[in-house]
């Protein structure tokens, strides 16, 4: 019952959750990809170095006999624009080994399993005009992730969802994925044009909060929207200027019909190079013009508490600012 495994647990979200569990009393071990120099994972830490994607399966079930739960926080993201089709390219990286490391807990004798989903997932099922659930196979992917595991779960382990928005805070020696706002507006010699919606927002400390909380306290099948701070991107981008040492006052709210020209043909330039994004840009610009912000009330069983979502943000924006990529 006091057994732990996390998967990717060098990672931003394994990291806080590693250190969570251990605030807790359990005992945690972690299976991460190889990092160059030392580990800085805490001491107490059973840490494991390897790809779950390359292990046997007799190997897997090493890790995971004794286990009461594992966290599955590893995984692509919609920020990976691959070859196309994308549907293709997250069912393989996300869907495939979700399912065979479900099957494998199970057998096991696990009884908690905790995924780390995307709340792209929520949307999809709240807005279908987007066609999240179709042509966008990020979404697409992330909805089958989350079912093959709960029907991996079903009958003998609980299996519950984080999805999640947002997320700001750092992990050692790593750069934040912020990185990418800062240079989109520092490359902008006149204002930062942005849309004018808002998204659901937490600091990594409140994911791993919801992570132990949903071990703890989640049902079977629970798909838990977390959010914390409804963050536009009017402030997101403001708050980069900042950090950038621009006016913030650069940052300018567009229509969305003024936008989406751009996007469609970025998104047509991205299909003649045989590449597609996971999200369609024109169903992101749609996407970023709308509220994405989701009732904190929908998480309250997981117990994540108050934290500075704005303060995580300059946080991460400044280490960026003070660590300068040489190449």
């Amino acid at each position: 019952m006091n057994s732990t495994l996390v998967l990717g647990g060098t990672g931003l979200l394994g990291y806080h959750t590693s250190l969570e569990l251990l605030a807790r009393g359990y005992c945690v071990s972690t299976l991460s990809l190889p990092v160059e120099g030392e580990s800085f994972l805490p001491s107490e830490v059973d840490a494991h170095w390897g790809d779950v994607t390359a292990m046997s399966d007799a190997d897997v079930l090493a890790l995971l006999r004794g286990k009461h739960a594992v966290f599955y926080a590893i995984g692509a993201d919609e920020r990976t624009i691959p070859s196309a089709p994308a549907a293709r390219f997250f069912y393989e990286a996300n869907v495939v080994p979700t399912q065979r490391v479900a099957r494998l807990a199970r057998e096991a004798g696990v009884a908690r399993f905790v995924l780390y989903g995307s709340y792209t997932a929520e949307w999809a099922e709240q807005w279908p005009d987007l066609d999240y659930r179709g042509r966008n196979g990020y979404p697409r992917t992330r909805l089958l992730q989350e079912e093959v595991a709960c029907l991996e779960g079903e009958g003998a382990m609980d299996v519950m969802t984080l999805r999640l928005p947002y997320i700001f805070g750092l992990v050692p020696g790593q750069r934040p994925l912020w990185q990418m706002f800062l240079d989109m507006d520092a490359a902008q010699a006149g204002p930062v044009a942005v849309l004018g919606g808002s998204t659901s927002s937490v600091t990594v400390r409140q994911v791993a909060q919801a992570a132990v909380g949903a071990m703890e306290h989640g049902e079977h099948g629970g798909r838990y929207p977390i959010n914390a701070y409804d963050l536009t991107y009017l402030e997101l981008h403001q708050l980069c200027c900042e950090a950038l040492g621009r006016d913030p006052k650069d940052v300018v709210v567009v229509p969305l019909e003024a936008m989406l020209p751009a996007y469609q043909e970025a998104d047509e330039q991205s299909a003649a190079a045989g590449v597609e994004h996971g999200i369609h840009l024109p169903d992101s610009a749609r996407f970023q013009d709308r509220a994405a912000v989701s009732d904190p009330a929908l998480s309250a069983v997981l117990g994540i508490e108050p934290d500075d979502v704005p303060a995580a943000i300059r946080e991460s924006l400044q280490w960026c600012m003070q660590h300068p990529r040489t190449a």
